[in-house]
């Protein structure tokens, strides 16, 4: 017993590794119906695959949008995980499906132990949940995502681990590495580096060597990504107060008076009237993400009360949550306007650091008696993972996904990997929202599958991803139907397509200029001479 008392945080590591695992572990692997995607991963999880594939043979090429650079994206996860498959010729689906998430949980876990020495930390990061539940909607009905889904961003996942590594870095003086730590953010995720170089300021008012950190940081990051950088300013749009206006939509709290008010708002100058609405909107939004994160409160009252005993870590956590929450309050991202959303998610995660030290401290008093701190634990515990459990139960543990890749075209895309490397034509995606359950990824939405499996670029595919990465692929798409609808080897040799993969039901009637090389009972492909 002394021993579990000794390494208890390592029980509560395990659980949150084991939990948090189990939102991906199932995907990517061969059932009866095919190869299965629970939650985002038949469309987040599959564009990564593609985008991973793409960069080990050492091309930058978009893999869904061939013969155009990689641009306005982040690829040091991806690029992390292309050299490992590289190295180890480890599947890219095995990797980031089910080895990489355990290790980057665990590292979460341990990392923020190191730096807290605190379990009811641990607790919080791995288990904070938003009030969803008490409306009996899921985790996001407040816009942000939970702890429970922090794996389905990989990216997001891993720039969590480089955050606790810079402040592991700064609390042992290690400013030079920490620098390093500081380059590499951004290139990790873009909001982390953003965020990251707030904190700092913030945290450098307090201790002044901080601030050779950030100077260094930005010197080794700025000169090789400073056009990326310029891309990804354009990126934001201003546009104050969406999240809150949709927050009352219909598909969310579905308030209908607050949210016509809310729109009605948006059109007019700023009044008193208009800004108490916002404000309570805000309230909404912050106590429905916090949930029993709001514990924290405790610990800012305490700052607040106190303001010379702040230290540089608690300036750095303070800075993150606060510009995390502004941000997304006022700009929107072109292409797909809720992405700015990821901003928020760094409040979440060092809001339940604070939430896990305030708690502590709660715990501490003593004029609680143990009746009473059992209370509260149970309270808390029970309060927190109702998130967790409702997200697995209902999302990631049900045998069927709703998302699949059949064996045929499994069989078709395999032989289609075989092939010398080339641009593959696929037909326009169309989305089924009515099919049963694991629907084929081609109705399922516009997804990155055929490059993903295949290895091979596509000529036009994952219009979402394109649209946050910026693409005119809209012309693409009115070229690809034009040939469908009246197949011409002109559009093939300027388009250098080597490959065209076709559904059975995709095939155009009017004949096609291309030899036939492999079929089956669901899939065509197709060779252009």
């Amino acid at each position: 017993m002394s021993w579990l008392k000794k390494h208890n945080h390592w029980l509560l590591i395990a659980a949150g590794t084991i939990i948090w695992s189990a939102t991906m572990i199932k995907s990517g692997l061969i059932y009866d119906f095919g190869m299965g995607f629970w939650g985002p991963n038949g469309h987040d999880g599959i564009w990564h695959v593609a985008l991973i594939n793409s960069l080990s043979r050492g091309s930058f090429e978009m893999p869904i949008f061939a013969g155009a650079q990689i641009k306005n994206y982040h690829l040091g996860f991806d690029i992390l995980l292309a050299v490992i498959h590289f190295l180890t010729r480890i599947s890219v689906i095995n990797l980031y499906f089910q080895i990489i998430p355990p290790v980057l949980a665990f590292l979460i876990g341990w990392l923020t132990y190191k730096l807290t020495k605190n379990l009811w930390v641990i607790f919080f990061v791995y288990f904070g949940g938003s009030l969803g539940w008490v409306l009996g909607k899921g985790e996001s009905t407040f816009w942000s995502q939970q702890a429970i889904s922090t794996l389905i961003n990989p990216p997001f996942a891993l720039s969590l681990v480089l955050l606790l590594l810079l402040l592991l870095l700064l609390k042992k003086e290690r400013y030079i590495l920490a620098a390093l730590v500081v380059a590499l953010l951004p290139q990790v995720k873009i909001y982390a580096g953003l965020l990251a170089f707030f904190g700092l300021i913030a945290a450098g008012i307090k201790n002044k060597k901080i601030f050779l950190t950030l100077i260094i940081g930005l010197l080794i990051y700025l000169p090789s990504n400073y056009q990326l950088l310029t891309n990804n300013s354009k990126l934001l749009v201003w546009n104050p107060g969406w999240f809150l206006q949709t927050l009352f939509a219909p598909d969310r709290l579905n308030w209908p008076r607050l949210f016509s008010a809310l729109t009605t708002y948006s059109q007019k100058t700023l009044s008193f009237k208009s800004l108490l609405a916002y404000l309570f909107a805000f309230a909404v939004f912050w106590v429905g993400n916090m949930g029993s994160r709001l514990f924290k409160e405790i610990l800012i009252f305490k700052w607040v009360k106190n303001v010379r005993e702040i230290t540089w870590l608690d300036s750095f956590y303070a800075a993150i949550i606060i510009a995390g929450g502004i941000i997304p309050m006022f700009f929107l991202q072109t292409g797909t306007a809720w992405n700015t959303i990821q901003f928020f998610y760094y409040s979440l995660f060092f809001s339940s650091i604070l939430a896990g030290l305030a708690l502590s401290e709660v715990l501490k008093i003593k004029k609680l008696n143990n009746y009473l701190r059992f209370g509260i634990c149970v309270f808390v515990i029970a309060g927190t993972l109702l998130t967790t459990w409702d997200t697995l139960t209902k999302v990631y543990l049900p045998s069927r996904p709703p998302a699949k890749i059949s064996p045929g075209e499994l069989q078709a895309l395999n032989y289609l990997k075989k092939l010398p490397s080339g641009v593959v034509l696929t037909y326009p995606g169309s989305s089924d929202p009515y099919a049963s359950p694991p629907r084929p990824l081609y109705l399922y939405e516009s997804t990155a599958y055929v490059s993903a499996i295949s290895g091979q670029p596509t000529y036009l595919s994952d219009e979402v991803n394109l649209n946050i990465t910026n693409y005119p692929w809209q012309d693409r798409r009115l070229r690809e139907l034009s040939f469908f609808n009246r197949p011409s080897v002109q559009f093939l040799t300027q388009n250098q397509i080597k490959y065209i993969y076709l559904l059975n039901q995709q095939i155009p009637t009017s004949g096609f200029p291309a030899n036939k090389i492999f079929s089956n009972s669901e899939v065509v492909i197709y060779s252009v001479n």
